[in-house]
């Protein structure tokens, strides 16, 4: 109270929580104003709402902030007190939402940075090998979550990782890795199997399958069957699988599991598809030299991948294919990425199949996003939903009636 007495504002009750920013935007812009219309306008809000949110204001602090005729508006004591405090409080919130942003974008700046050589690499280079140190380079900059494991294992003869937490609980996830067919390794991608094991809470084997172009298609196909039917001859119970690919792996899991569907083989319970290149055509949506010349280079890539196969197997073309009895699916995808087409057209395809088929945008530019787990918020909160995806699907299915 000495307080109040020295500024010489008048006292009202404490304002509860229910007192919202739009509320004060709405009172500071009337005040500065004293317009309701061009307040109105400046918020580009109907004058209606405008008056409903003033209103609700004085409702909450329990006091009179602005008188009002026909023709005038003016600030009572009460809103001149609230009305500099108001501004600086909006200030201070507008002031910290632009460090935010600024710091994210720093975040994903650094991610981009992280891509850059791959970049580079398909930009000005036709060497393989130099494109495979770039990709391992880029995996180098993060290590598995504390609390795991990582040990090599024989997959029916496939070499590969298990990712385990602690406890080592069974291997019930299979990590199918990106690269674009000639890049990536289990080894590389141990820091991606180890988060996605922590939050899924379940061993993660990454099978080591084999890169074009010294083992074009379907030399990676083979050895991702054989993981996962070694993954069967352990004890997995099929419903209990999730089958994980991250970019052209997701093209790998979705012609896996189209086999195993056509051989009459068990099915995993749920399949999650991270950021996925599913159209070997390599279509260029958003025309730009860069890019262009990039969609150039992956062409290329995937015609060594390719070899002599026939380009309309199903198995290498999923956003066309009969996927009719395939598992449920999570696509997860990035508002900015230029692969962000095969997304909608792998959703459209799969539901059209009578696919249950779950699509997740996420409001960033940097393909394969999660692969920036221990960077990026948003790609900690995609591997999280991957976690609760499948936990969902494994209830359900245990829901269900069995025939």
């Amino acid at each position: 109270m000495s307080d109040e007495r020295d500024i010489g504002a008048l006292p009202f009750p404490q304002a509860p929580e229910a007192v919202e920013l739009r509320h004060l935007r709405s009172f500071v812009a009337v005040a500065e104003e004293l317009s309701y219309t061009r307040a109105a306008e400046r918020l580009h809000l109907s004058r209606p709402a405008l008056s409903r949110q003033v209103a609700a204001l004085e409702r909450l602090v329990g006091v009179q902030l602005l008188q009002r005729t026909t023709h005038h508006v003016a600030l009572t004591f009460a809103g001149e007190e609230l009305l500099e405090r108001a501004r600086s409080a909006l200030g201070q919130i507008d002031a910290a939402i632009r460090m935010t942003q600024s710091v994210g974008g720093a975040l994903v700046g650094r991610a981009a940075q992280l891509w850059n050589p791959i970049g580079e690499q398909l930009n000005d280079d036709d060497d393989i090998e130099a494109g495979r140190r770039a990709f391992e380079s880029l995996h180098a900059n993060f290590s598995p979550p504390d609390d795991v494991g990582v040990r090599p294992v024989s997959a029916g003869g496939v070499p590969g990782l298990v990712a385990s937490p602690t406890g080592a609980p069974p291997v019930t996830t299979m990590h199918l890795h990106g690269g674009g067919h000639v890049m990536g390794s289990a080894f590389g991608y141990r820091h991606l199997a180890g988060a996605l094991a922590v939050e899924t809470g379940t061993g993660v084997l990454v099978p080591d399958y084999r890169l074009a172009p010294e083992h074009p298609h379907p030399a990676d196909l083979d050895d991702a069957l054989t993981a996962y039917r070694w993954l069967l001859e352990q004890g997995a119970d099929p419903s209990d699988l999730l089958v994980v690919g991250d970019s052209s792996g997701a093209l790998l899991a979705l012609g896996m599991l189209i086999v195993l569907r056509d051989h009459g083989q068990p099915l995993p319970g749920c399949v999650a598809l991270l950021c996925p290149s599913v159209d070997i055509s390599w279509p260029c949506p958003y025309p730009s030299p860069d890019l262009e010349a990039a969609m150039a280079r992956l062409r290329r890539w995937t015609a060594m991948y390719l070899g002599a196969h026939p380009t309309d197997d199903p198995v290498l073309n999923p956003t066309t294919a009969d996927l009719t009895g395939l598992p449920p699916i999570l696509l997860q995808a990035c508002t900015g990425d230029p692969v962000l087409d095969h997304a909608h057209r792998l959703a459209e395809n799969a539901q059209a199949c009578g696919v249950e088929t779950h699509v997740e945008l996420y409001p960033t530019a940097i393909h394969d996003f999660q692969i920036f787990w221990a960077l990026l918020p948003e790609a900690a909160d995609a591997l999280a939903h991957v976690a609760r995806f499948a936990q969902r699907t494994r209830a359900a299915s245990e829901s269900s009636p069995r025939a």
